[in-house]
């Protein structure tokens, strides 16, 4: 499995090293210059988008918590076709007219008299929750290359890091989105080849999935794990929430940004769809499918290990009936789901700083060849951060990616919805929801999410979105934003 291994670092740099001899300016290093097929945007958007969470979180939540998995799952389908269908082509068409690389600077541009204001604000909120996102997928690496190669977790962090680090200082960018479509590629053969070989291993034992999910008990095997009313309603709320949190994720968004035309926006949204269907489909199927292979005894030897992280379910799955060979290509699309999303992460971040706080509060302007070099010495700093982060920080790669998209979704989510279709956004509702999402999220985390039973992803959300169009009302702009056919609530 090691040399498997091997050959996908290498094809992976290789990728890289090749696209970036494209990235040659600041514009190109941050979005690409408009060069890129709309093919290639949504397949690294999902890359993006479908991090060690989905391969790890999802497939072990669902092991975990059984049936009621669902409802995350359908959360997340829902969300990424409403970003893809719904606010595509207008973020495209808000981009073209404002000349924004990001979209913190895609909010502020919209706000002259407060652009300095809100560019910073959410620069800086972009780079606080994504050095949690950051360092969940170094985390994650760190599993996988424990449980699959014997590599000690600390040195599998070091190793992804490294990898991920220089090849986005490499060609920012455009290296992220040519490595993110092979690393998308390898994530959806994982998860359609691997369900194919459990349900296969299944008949031939004789192993009745859905009846051992049946006799699991109302709490696993129930939608609403066993709950009626108020509690279920919460229950399905809670996992649907998923969905608002993709309407402010930048990492996904600046996809959108970068394609070049409307057509290239139709064939994107349908690739998009397509492959997170079938990734979700086959990342609730290997979870459940684990929970029946553990208590029929097919996975002896592996019930401490379970026990102690049920996060790792996917990679026992693969070690235990795939060849070590396809086992490598399989674990492979696992540490793919982490680099795609950890690179994408990476280059925002050090875009949002150099874009939106030192052009924002810098008298000195910078060459092109400098603000490139910019860009990738700040790459390094995030990069270096957010292991440290990794190193330190204990917590599951669910519960850390949970918490940096609640904080990056309720933050941008309602901001980026208002100025796209309501005419009477203003600055002082930008800000608003900022600052409303970001503290919300903190706060909710903190104190409110356990008595309330209602996921900090919702309550900060609703609660930014409220503080957004209040302060819009109270503090309106002198004159209505010019838009792409804004709507009025």
């Amino acid at each position: 499995m090691i040399i498997v291994l091997i050959l996908y670092l290498i094809i992976t740099l290789s990728i890289a090293f090749i696209s970036a001899k494209r990235a040659k300016t600041a514009s190109s290093f941050v979005l690409g210059d408009k060069k890129i097929s709309g093919f290639s945007l949504a397949l690294s958007e999902r890359a993006t988008g479908e991090s060690a969470w989905l391969l790890l979180g999802l497939t072990g939540e669902a092991f975990l918590i059984g049936i009621q998995a669902i409802w995350i799952a359908l959360g997340c389908v829902f969300g990424i076709g409403f970003i893809w269908f719904v606010m595509g082509n207008r973020l495209r068409e808000e981009t073209e007219k404002s000349g924004a690389l990001t979209i913190p600077s895609l909010i502020s541009k919209k706000f002259p008299d407060l652009q300095k204001i809100i560019g910073t604000l959410s620069a800086s909120i972009v780079v606080f929750f994504f050095t949690f996102y950051i360092s969940a997928q170094f985390a994650g690496g760190g599993i996988i290359l424990h449980d699959a190669f014997g590599i000690e977790p600390f040195w599998g962090i070091v190793i992804g890091a490294a990898i991920i680090t220089f090849y986005c200082m490499m060609g920012g960018f455009m290296s992220v989105v040519a490595t993110d479509v092979f690393q998308a590629i390898l994530m959806i053969f994982t998860l359609i080849v691997l369900p194919i070989i459990i349900l296969s291993v299944a008949a031939s034992s004789n192993v009745q999935i859905v009846d051992s999910i049946a006799n699991a008990g109302e709490k696993y095997n129930s939608l609403t794990a066993g709950k009626s009313g108020i509690g279920a309603f919460l229950l399905i709320l809670s996992g649907m929430s998923w969905a608002f949190g993709y309407t402010g994720q930048p990492q996904l968004l600046t996809r959108m940004m970068a394609v070049k035309n409307a057509k290239d926006i139709i064939t994107a949204k349908w690739v998009a769809i397509i492959w997170t269907v079938l990734a979700y489909t086959g990342a609730m199927i290997i979870g459940l499918a684990g929970y029946a292979f553990l208590n029929n005894g097919l996975l002896t030897g592996n019930e401490e290990k379970l026990a102690n992280d049920f996060e790792k379910i996917l990679p026992v799955m693969i070690q235990a009936f795939v060849t070590p060979i396809l086992a490598g290509f399989l674990l492979s699309g696992i540490i793919s789901a982490m680099m795609s999303t950890a690179s994408s992460e990476i280059i925002l971040s050090s875009s949002s700083i150099a874009e939106d706080i030192y052009r924002n509060h810098s008298k000195r302007k910078l060459s092109m060849a400098q603000t490139l070099k910019l860009n990738k010495m700040l790459t390094l700093v995030v990069g270096a951060v957010a292991f440290m982060l990794a190193v330190t920080v204990k917590d599951t790669v669910y519960g850390l990616v949970s918490y940096a998209w609640s904080g990056i979704g309720s933050s941008f989510g309602p901001a980026l919805l208002l100025l796209l279709f309501w005419k009477r956004f203003s600055g002082a509702g930008v800000i608003a929801s900022l600052l409303a999402g970001t503290v919300g999220t903190i706060i909710w985390k903190t104190f409110l999410l356990v008595p309330t039973g209602v996921s900090e992803r919702l309550g900060s959300f609703v609660f930014a979105f409220l503080c957004a169009v209040i302060f819009s009302l109270i503090f309106p702009e002198k004159k209505s934003i010019t838009g792409s056919e804004n709507v009025n609530f």
